[in-house]
């Protein structure tokens, strides 16, 4: 990883408190549950994003972003990089500060839109494994 990537990454793990996890899975075995439960447990807080579920992790889950009522910090997507784009627009109209695409999540003309409107972006990264490395440091 580059070091300016690096910043970026750290940056966002220093500076955020609320997660929205678009595409979070109630099913225990997903990627999606485990990390947002590390995250969840490291301190962070978490809003699910599935229009499947009502809640997820003791949280109450919201159908897309648009609809959570309190501010977000980041956007952390686990979905398939063709879904991006239109959650990286929405994660641009809540304001929220920063876009966090999954392992092998990437579009870079969405992470092009969200740096153009100021938001940091990180592709193809797990939060949780870059969390727990700069715990180790």
């Amino acid at each position: 990883m580059d070091q300016q990537l690096a910043d970026v990454a750290e940056r966002i793990l220093a500076s955020a408190r609320t997660i929205a996890v678009v595409g979070l899975s109630p099913d225990p075995r997903r990627p999606s549950h485990g990390v947002a439960r590390y995250l969840q447990r490291v301190g962070y807080r978490i809003i699910p994003v599935n229009p499947n579920v009502d809640a997820v992790l003791g949280e109450r889950a919201y159908p897309s972003l648009r609809q959570i009522p309190e501010p977000v910090d980041v956007v952390e997507v686990f979905r398939r990089s063709e879904f991006v784009g239109p959650i990286v627009d929405d994660a641009i109209a809540i304001k929220a500060s920063a876009v966090w695409l999954q392992d092998g999540v990437v579009d870079e003309a969405a992470a092009e839109r969200a740096r153009a409107s100021g938001l940091d972006v990180v592709m193809d990264d797990c939060m949780m494994r870059r969390h727990a490395q700069r715990r180790q440091h």
